[in-house]
């Protein structure tokens, strides 16, 4: 198989057009063109149909495009693995996930394994939701964690737990030492959303259909410690869980659990098709404790 061929075919399907593809990698459109031809004569398969100027994936070219993915990244890695063997360094745990869980529970693990485990170094890398399913089909990671579902379906996670979205408001609000709220509590106040791309705002609109009950959005957002900030600052209030909610802001805010239960499940995941990282179940054990940690938490603060 030519590995150019390859690139150029996973190129197109990132950029939709062979043009862009071809400027990705510094290729004239026709010789661009051509190696997708030789992959595609090769294995006696359409990858893709024209359209114009745009390439409509075939079903063999969706299929293929995951496989595709992680032939690449395994090549990558390749420089990295002979620099590894030769500085005879620790190999580095390489953990992805999306930005809301970050400050509440990935830190605070990353904090405790290196507590437990001092030699072994981690690499932390963050991306959208929207695009942690194409790092995931890369393959380049030893250790996720995530919402979910999960954006693939083409992994089993492993579930942590489940928690609820409560209505986060300042602590000094005069609603923050209520027992439950619901729509007709909060329908006065300013309402900072997460914008209609999070799984977050997701439930909480699926909630608010069941109910009969809108919410007036004053401030959206992209990310969850945005909202927190802002909820901080006075200016509102918004949806947040105790594992994600960030440490810095939590003194200042009050989780006042939601009349209509709005369940967040999260979990973790490992690469399917090659051997784990030595230090893989060591972090899974602290990432547990620390989601069970949370959870406990907030039952005693609900409690008391």
């Amino acid at each position: 198989m030519n590995l150019k061929s390859l690139k150029v075919f996973a190129l197109v399907m990132e950029e939709g057009t062979l043009a862009r593809a071809a400027d990705r990698i510094n290729l004239s459109q026709s010789a661009a063109s051509r190696l997708l031809q030789i992959l595609e004569e090769e294995f006696s398969i359409v990858l893709f149909r024209r359209d114009k100027k745009r390439l409509i994936p075939t079903p063999i070219g969706e299929r293929f495009y995951p496989e595709a993915l992680r032939i690449l990244a395994q090549v990558d890695q390749i420089p990295d693995f002979f620099a590894q063997m030769r500085s005879d360094a620790p190999e580095a745990l390489r953990l992805i996930c999306h930005p809301r869980i970050v400050n509440g529970l990935v830190l605070p693990a990353i904090v405790r394994f290196a507590q437990v485990e001092p030699n072994t170094p981690v690499k932390l890398e963050i991306y959208p939701r929207r695009d942690l399913g194409r790092r995931i089909m890369n393959d380049r990671y030893d250790f996720g964690i995530s919402t979910l579902p999960l954006p693939v379906d083409t992994i089993r996670p492993n579930v942590l737990g489940t928690t609820e979205l409560r209505v986060a408001l300042h602590k000094d609000h005069s609603l923050a030492q209520r027992d439950v709220l619901g729509p007709v509590d909060i329908k006065d106040l300013p309402y900072i959303a997460l914008d209609d791309t999070t799984v977050i705002r997701r439930i909480v609109d699926r909630a608010m259909d069941r109910a009969n009950a809108q919410l007036s959005i004053k401030h959206e957002v992209s990310a969850g410690s945005a909202a927190y900030r802002l909820v901080q600052s006075k200016l509102g209030f918004t949806f947040a869980d105790p594992v994600a909610l960030d440490p810095e802001v939590a003194p200042d805010i009050a989780l006042v659990p939601w009349q209509y239960k709005m369940a967040v499940p999260f979990g973790y995941f490992l690469p399917p098709k090659r051997d784990r990282h030595p230090e893989a179940a060591a972090f899974a054990k602290v990432l547990q404790d620390i989601f069970d940690a949370k959870i406990s938490g907030a039952k005693t603060a609900e409690t008391n």
